[in-house]
């Protein structure tokens, strides 16, 4: 099979799970919003995948998908429309998006340029497709380093897996047209509207009207840009256009999962000396 990189740990055996099928329904999704608790391991280039513990796994991590998955939705269709051919000879292949904190706890998005074929104008963590052997950490610093010249030298900052996102993505070059910096705050704003239960109306009126990012200009310099903030605080719904420039819906479950953790650090017990 294709792309194997996702196993299903079924019966003591890892099975691999085929494109055509919801990671998140393999493992007991229902059809609410999640996430859903899954325990994983990564070895090989390959991501193991259970709802029980097994040997090696980490602790749980949360598993979200959009709120429209395509494949859940064919799935429950029953009967199939007549001519729907699902490609079941692919695997379920892996990316990597980095939630990248600075010291003075901001973390990095970029805007995807508007040329590319599938997500443009799309703000985004730094991120992209996997190379075969990659280890995790490898795969998200090189791809950091290539959209953004950041490298961070290895032994001079900590990591930690903060969750999983199921989503139909095609590699694309990994191009980026803007970024900002996004204090906890605004980042929290855009995090509640993950679900539309939130509206830039009803959120808290001390925020900013717009945040200050960098635009890339075609001749190769950069730009300040005023980035409105009831832009990135868009909700996705079905209907919306393709090029829509907006925060993504796996944007915004994975700056909840950055809050979530900064909220841990902040209360942590000072350590012994």
């Amino acid at each position: 099979m294709a792309a194997a990189r996702v196993l299903l740990l079924q019966s003591g055996r890892p099975e691999a799970v085929s494109f055509a099928r919801s990671v998140c329904g393999l493992l007991g999704a229902g059809p609410g919003l999640g996430p859903w608790p899954t325990y994983c391991s990564f070895e090989g280039g390959r991501l193991v995948l259970s709802a029980e513990p097994f040997p090696g796994s980490a602790a749980k991590l949360p598993l979200q998908r959009p709120p429209f998955c395509p494949f859940a939705a064919l799935e429950q269709q029953q009967p199939r429309s007549p001519g729907v051919e699902l490609p079941t000879h692919r695997g379920v292949d892996l990316g990597v998006a980095i939630i990248l904190q600075s010291s003075d706890q901001t973390v990095l998005l970029t805007r995807r340029t508007r040329t590319l074929r599938t997500y443009p104008n799309l703000w985004v963590p730094p991120g992209g497709h996997m190379e075969a052997d990659e280890e995790l950490l490898e795969g998200g610093l090189r791809e950091l380093q290539e959209e953004t010249g950041l490298q961070l030298p290895q032994g001079q900052f900590s990591w930690v897996p903060l969750g999983l996102w199921e989503a139909r993505i095609q590699p694309n070059p990994s191009e980026v047209s803007a970024f900002t910096w996004l204090g906890p705050d605004v980042a929290a704003a855009v995090a509640a509207t993950e679900d539309g239960t939130e509206t830039p109306g009803s959120l808290s009126q001390d925020l900013p009207l717009s945040v200050s990012a960098v635009e890339l200009t075609e001749q190769g310099g950069t730009q300040p840009l005023a980035l409105p903030l009831a832009l990135l605080l868009r909700t996705t719904p079905p209907t919306a256009a393709e090029d829509q420039e907006r925060v993504s819906s796996g944007t915004k479950f994975a700056l909840g999962l950055w809050l979530q953790h900064l909220g841990r650090e902040r209360v942590a017990p000072p350590t012994a000396t």
